[in-house]
């Protein structure tokens, strides 16, 4: 029986109004009644769910289509919390889902309530179009649901693996964390994050006499402070190139509309090194390029000073430092304390995150998402990416789960950087599209359709 996409979309849109519907602001979260809301609508179709607490107010789901076994599950993982509003600057309500000019608005239509909508979707249909069809999968189909991502995980996937690691035994799994963009001339690509960068804590602290601000003080630890801060400002980590990044810059270049940037991903990852030089100069003028090729250093706040009047002993400053795969921090601060060249300031470590491996981009998984974008849009590149923010996925990656991050909805800039900004919101259309993605590609890992595409 022929899916009825048209029904298929409706529902969808329908669907994720009511996730949005549910204020789940992180803090504090309260992720529970949501959870609840999304038992009830696998369960009514017969899909075995598990409803888990851990903590109150907070939740996680586990829900599984069971297959032969033949082969190891397959996972749908996304998040229910979201990050706060300023509701006077949107121009609807925020948690209400409104539907307008074609597009849905609502705190999470992209982060990431869509693409949970977009995974009970998945859901139903394998049960509804594969399992009531009477065939069987080769593997399990897993939908997880998880609580404060957007806080650091700690009641959500950090506890699931702690305390529920029996329940984690999947080959791979889908996430957040890539991209789908429409630039320049209507071109299309999906960057699939395979790798994350690693987030750190570096202090800097730079300490004088203290004194009554009316008699200014030579070796003031604010004055020194800042000029530390100048040198880390002009500061530049080297250009590295991963097996992730070399080929994101190969094939984007095949379809990038900015000539001069076009040449210099061919540049970049050529084996000349004068081109490899003029293609990173070209690169590294544009932010999300030069974030992706060099570990990335943002000061993020200032400590000193207990009143106006009152000369501090020290000033702070705090870095957020982003480390490529296989980068020492320690080697980082080493290259800012050269920078800085001054004896009088600490570089210290304040807080060390946690490497995880990168997911194999010629996987079954991975090239199940590209033959089914390809298959939906045939001029789409498809793209292995290295993000830099973090996600969900280190921790699934840490236990020897391949982790795919994707944003599924093809999007124009403009409207992916609504994320987490006012008014949030997904084009229906791209909601759509990101449905079929995620249920073509899971059906097809399930059914064992992905081997040798």
């Amino acid at each position: 029986m022929a899916t009825d996409w048209t029904a298929v979309r409706a529902e969808t849109v329908a669907l994720l109004q009511r996730l949005i519907r549910f204020d789940t602001t992180n803090p504090p979260g309260n992720e529970l009644p949501l959870a609840r809301y999304i038992t009830e609508v696998l369960m009514a179709e017969g899909i075995e769910t598990q409803l888990l607490t851990p903590a109150e107010n907070r939740a996680a789901i586990v829900a599984r289509i069971r297959g032969n076994g033949r082969g190891r599950p397959v996972m749908m993982l996304a998040h229910m919390d979201v990050v706060g509003v300023e509701a006077d600057k949107w121009s609807t309500d925020p948690f209400g889902g409104v539907v307008r000019d074609g597009y849905l608005y609502g705190r999470g239509a992209i982060d990431d309530k869509g693409m949970l909508a977009a995974n009970i979707m998945a859901m139903l249909l394998i049960q509804r179009t594969v399992v009531a069809a009477g065939t069987t999968l080769d593997r399990d189909v897993m939908f997880v649901a998880t609580s404060d991502e957007e806080a650091g995980g700690e009641a959500g996937i950090k506890w699931l693996v702690d305390n529920h690691r029996n329940l984690f035994d999947a080959e791979f799994a889908i996430n957040e964390g890539g991209r789908t963009r429409i630039v320049a001339d209507g071109k299309r690509y999906l960057a699939i994050q395979t790798a994350e960068k690693i987030s750190h804590m570096v202090t800097v602290t730079a300490r004088g006499p203290a004194g009554h601000a009316a008699i200014p003080l030579e070796g003031n630890a604010i004055f020194r402070l800042a000029r530390a801060i100048d040198r880390i400002s002009r500061h530049r980590e080297p250009v590295t190139l991963t097996e992730t990044t070399r080929r994101f810059f190969a094939d984007l270049a095949t379809i990038w509309p900015d000539a001069e940037q076009r040449g210099a991903m061919a540049d970049l990852v050529s084996e000349d090194a004068a081109a490899q030089t003029r293609g990173a100069t070209v690169l590294s003028r544009v932010p999300v390029f030069n974030a992706v090729v060099r570990n990335g250093i943002s000061p993020t706040s200032l400590l000193s000073g207990v009143r106006g009047n009152v000369i501090p002993a020290e000033a702070s400053a705090i870095l957020n430092v982003r480390t490529i795969p296989g980068h020492s921090i320690e080697d980082v601060v080493l290259r800012l304390r050269q920078a800085v060249d001054d004896d009088g300031i600490e570089i210290a470590i304040s807080a060390h995150g946690a490497e995880a491996p990168a997911s194999d981009p010629t996987s079954e998984m991975f090239r199940a998402l590209a033959s089914s974008a390809r298959e939906f849009d045939g001029e789409m590149a498809v793209v292995p990416y290295l993000s830099t923010g973090g996600t969900d996925s280190a921790q699934l990656r840490r236990i020897g789960i391949n982790s795919y991050g994707i944003l599924p909805f093809p999007m124009a800039q403009e409207d992916e950087e609504r994320m987490h900004g006012h008014d949030e919101r997904v084009p229906v259309e791209s909601l759509h599209f990101g449905t079929r993605l995620i249920f073509e590609s899971i059906r097809r890992i399930a059914m064992g359709s992905a081997r040798g595409v």
